[in-house]
């Protein structure tokens, strides 16, 4: 299978891809898409793709219709999720994809359908959530800030850590924050595995000679 990155032209083609499924079935965008893939790759248990691939192309998860090229999007999603995969397991950057927007719309305005795809995937799949570890809270503070706080009502302790964030200066720093936090999250739910201790060396063993 092909894991190689995707280009400039394969987002175009999966975007195109994503913009043809009929409706009722309500798909993802691309930014939304890459948000999804990021919160199924930092489940501490991996997500089989035919648990997760359905709900690409609606939340709910319904077939698409037979005549839909479903072997193609899928071909692209799974390469790009591959490519998160490689950097959240090396603790490597990776650019999110956030679309720019006007000059004087705030960061969060163009971060928000990525991290509402985030969310996408923490509904569908709380395992992540379930964890309750004390730790995850700043890191998803540092996300879920870009919600209305109205859409947060049960999220107390999300609310109180958000309402310490200074709001991002620029769309390079709200940035930076998503993949800052998604490194964090992934200390808690992929921990990666502490190099073996050295072995002390053998004990060298020494036969006793018998007395002649």
């Amino acid at each position: 299978m092909n894991t190689s990155p995707l280009q400039d032209a394969d987002i175009a083609r999966l975007q195109a891809l994503l913009d043809r499924v009929p409706e009722p079935l309500e798909a993802l965008d691309a930014v939304a898409l890459d948000g999804f893939l990021c919160g199924i790759v930092l489940q501490p248990r991996s997500v089989p793709p035919a648990k997760w691939l359905p709900h690409i192309t609606d939340f709910e998860g319904r077939e698409l219709p037979g005549a839909y090229p479903k072997t193609e999007l899928h071909a692209l999603v799974q390469r790009r999720h591959a490519e998160i995969e490689r950097a959240v397991g090396a603790r490597d950057w990776f650019d999110p994809w956030i679309f720019e927007l006007e000059e004087d719309a705030p960061p969060s305005d163009a971060v928000l359908p990525w991290v509402a795809g985030f969310a996408a995937a923490m509904d569908l799949f709380p395992a992540l959530m379930n964890l309750e570890d004390p730790e995850l809270v700043e890191p998803l503070a540092l996300l879920y800030r870009h919600f209305d706080p109205a859409d947060l009502e049960d999220a107390e302790a999300l609310l109180a850590v958000i309402e310490t964030l200074e709001p991002a200066e620029d769309l390079a720093e709200a940035v930076q924050d998503l993949v800052r936090s998604l490194m964090l999250i992934a200390d808690v739910s992929r921990p990666r595995a502490a190099a073996p201790r050295p072995r002390p060396p053998a004990a060298r063993k020494t036969g006793k000679r018998r007395p002649g």
